[in-house]
């Protein structure tokens, strides 16, 4: 696939992609544009840089710009950002929850800015808030109004600019068919006209600028050109930032924002990719969009966000949760000490040569699922699942109650007796197994057997105590070893298959010798000073130059203690940021003391926010900004709880029109404020009937 042909969560319609022409491309001179096949292909591909080193943790070299007294730039930590939820009308509560957000460690704060009322408001914001002793920078959201963004650039120390809309308008799904494409270039001028004005202000007052791509307002002239896709956006951007560049003006950062973190992934690593090609040096904001609230929306907000955290990515953050605003600093400083950690100790793994994967094309690694064998009494084919495998480790304790156990691992329940559901885990990991005269606890491993969750144990364990069918796990090391030795691998009496464990800091020779063992799968847990995402590419690497097709699940272990917060935050940061380049194939999730149903779902979340294995309903919901037109937090629980059972349905719960069409192009139904006391609601893209009441929210939808 071209670097034009990026890959995109929406095509085309066809009548539209046979009218596009040849883009030009955003390449400086003599930087070389280079196809990149996709991932299941046998071609080995050399992809332009798009950070420092994929083998360790060092931040992309960004110039400094000021917002304020906040500098942003690589030599300086990570700035956090939130943004208020208030009417910017009242001055009085918008002050107050400015005040709430810096004292909780904001170094920035964001306010939606609708029009000139707004705009007024924020000049007596600003004043009232010096006086209170505030000097936290603000940052005025601007949509569709340049005049207003030209009055709010007296009061605010940083302007946010869409580029989506700042010209074009409230957006539109209308496809522009370009006859010539000197008719698209021409149109910048009508861009030009609009946005020089605010640049030569910003520049004279010292103010910073955010030019804020967002995958949900892409304009109607950028879709109909290049797609719904990280090269429209990219495209975008680039319009404006060359006008800035043209008025000696360079206060300025990018963002490529989107509620699905793989788009939003790709879409920063071309936009950093084209700034080493042009050799521009701007800051990165790092957002994803309508991620939600509680472990959801933390987890997907670290599925993006971290993932471009530890390629060195990413100079200031924002975690968008439909929560209050002061709440968004917490996550956003695990994130950041996570990646200035990870600076700061040299966080990778020796240098290597990537040959295999693709920054810029999701590709999914084509494995090999467990196959039945001539003579198996059971079904081994159910160890792990085609769309993304969780496994859970369970304890002796835990088969002490085995009802509540069952529960736990997602099981129903008839007549005490256990029956898979959608969620429920796929197969189970025992560091120890019930001995010979436990009845009760061989009894409880064998109802989860019978109904297909396979049970995998250390060989040692099960040579000990033998348990029928259960599946043995060796270290890679160890297995090799007892594969070349005269006698060969030998697994344990009853013991159908074999499992190994990897801990990255394998040679290449050893994992080339994964296929030799014959393992059905692999669990890759590194070890303690290793860093995963680095020596995990690593080890993927090595599979795919080898052409083992082994299946990789990622095996995290929390140590005691750590809160569930924190655990999202750092598993979808750590395994998060592999698969979202079809790196791995599921997910095993360990901590001593936690609830063994809270980390099955946490896997489940890890899966389904990297858009693999979809088990509970989707809700893309906005954080809720100053434009939010109904109780965003109240009616999101309201549609959760009548809408929670539905597995495999999305929906889009957007306070109002500036991302919400756009941002829901994945859901099935949406549920957007329109005007002041009316809802649209949508089923896909298109309104369905009659605007509902927002008293109603949950019938209505």
């Amino acid at each position: 696939m071209s670097l034009q042909q990026i890959n995109s969560c929406q095509s085309l319609p066809a009548h539209s992609q046979q009218q596009r022409f040849s883009k030009r491309p955003l390449k400086a001179p003599g930087a070389a544009t280079i196809d990149a096949p996709s991932a299941a292909t046998s071609s080995q591909k050399t992809l332009p840089k798009y950070c420092e080193h994929i083998y360790k943790t060092v931040r992309r070299p960004t110039r400094t710009i000021m917002v304020g007294k906040v500098p942003i730039g690589s030599e300086h930590p990570v700035a956090l950002q939130t943004m208020t939820t208030t009417d910017t009308r009242n001055i009085a509560a918008t002050v107050e929850q400015v005040k709430r957000c810096a004292d909780a460690g904001a170094d920035i704060v964001r306010i939606t800015v609708q029009g000139k009322k707004e705009a007024y408001a924020c000049h007596e914001i600003r004043e009232q808030l010096f006086k209170d002793r505030y000097d936290t920078p603000l940052v005025a959201d601007i949509h569709f109004q340049p005049a207003v963004a030209m009055l709010v650039a007296d009061a605010f120390e940083k302007i946010r600019i869409n580029p989506g809309n700042f010209a074009d308008g409230r957006k539109t799904f209308k496809t522009i068919t370009y006859e010539d494409p000197a008719d698209f270039v021409a149109e910048q001028e009508i861009i030009r006209e609009l946005f020089t004005p605010l640049v030569e202000k910003c520049k004279s007052l010292g103010r910073a600028m955010r030019i804020g791509t967002n995958h949900g307002s892409l304009s109607a002239r950028i879709l109909s050109y290049y797609g719904d896709t990280p090269r429209g956006m990219v495209e975008s951007a680039f319009e404006f930032a060359n006008i800035c560049r043209d008025h000696d003006y360079h206060n300025f950062l990018f963002s490529m924002k989107a509620s699905n973190p793989l788009v939003m992934v790709q879409a920063y690593r071309l936009l950093s990719e084209e700034m080493y090609a042009h050799k521009w040096d701007y800051p990165l904001h790092l957002g994803v969009t309508e991620a939600g609230e509680g472990e959801d929306g933390r987890m997907k907000s670290a599925i993006g966000i971290g993932s471009l955290l530890m390629d060195g990515l990413g100079d200031t953050i924002r975690i968008s949760l439909t929560e209050d605003p002061e709440l968004e600093i917490v996550p956003g400083r695990q994130l950041r000490n996570m990646a200035a950690d990870a600076c700061r100790c040299g966080l990778g793994v020796e240098p290597f040569q990537e040959r295999w994967r693709d920054s810029h094309d999701y590709a999914r690694r084509v494995t090999r699922l467990p196959e039945q064998k001539d003579g198996d009494v059971v079904d081994y084919r159910g160890l792990l699942h085609r769309d993304g495998s969780v496994l859970s480790a369970l304890s002796m304790q835990d088969l002490e109650a085995a009802e509540g156990t069952y529960k736990r691992l997602g099981a129903k329940l008839v007549v005490g007796m256990p029956f898979k559901d959608i969620a429920t885990s796929d197969t189970l990991l025992m560091p120890t197994v019930p001995s010979r005269d436990d009845a009760a606890g061989r009894r409880a491993l064998k109802r989860l057997q019978d109904v297909g969750v396979h049970v995998i144990a250390p060989a040692g364990e099960l040579r000990r105590d033998n348990l029928p069918h259960a599946v043995a796990l060796m270290p890679l090391r160890e297995a090799v070893a007892a594969h070349r030795s005269p006698e060969g691998l030998q697994l344990p009496e009853g013991s159908g298959r074999l499992v190994v464990s990897i801990d990255g800091t394998e040679s290449e020779d050893e994992v080339a010798a994964l296929q030799s063992t014959g393992a059905v799968m692999a669990l890759l847990n590194t070890a303690e000073g290793v860093s995963r995402v680095h020596a995990s590419r690593r080890v993927f690497d090595w599979l795919r130059t080898h052409e083992d097709d082994t299946p990789i699940i990622h095996h995290k272990v929390f140590s005691t203690g750590m809160s569930r917060e924190e655990m999202a935050i750092v598993l979808g940061t750590e395994a998060g940021a592999l698969l979202v380049d079809g790196l791995g194939d599921g997910a095993l999730v360990e901590c001593e003391g936690e609830d063994v149903g809270f980390l099955r779902t946490l896997a489940f979340g890890l899966l389904q926010g990297c858009r693999l294995r979809n088990t509970k309903t989707e809700y893309v919901s906005c954080p809720s900004c100053g434009r939010t037109l109904f109780d965003l937090q109240e009616v999101t629980e309201q549609i959760r709880v009548r809408t929670g059972h539905l597995p495999g349905v999305s929906i889009a719960i957007m306070g109002c029109i500036v991302n919400g069409p756009g941002e829901m192009a994945d859901a099935d139904f949406g549920y957007v404020g329109g005007a002041p006391g009316k809802i649209d609601l949508y089923v896909g893209k298109e309104v369905g009937g009659a605007p509902a009441h927002p008293s109603a929210p949950t019938e209505c939808l």
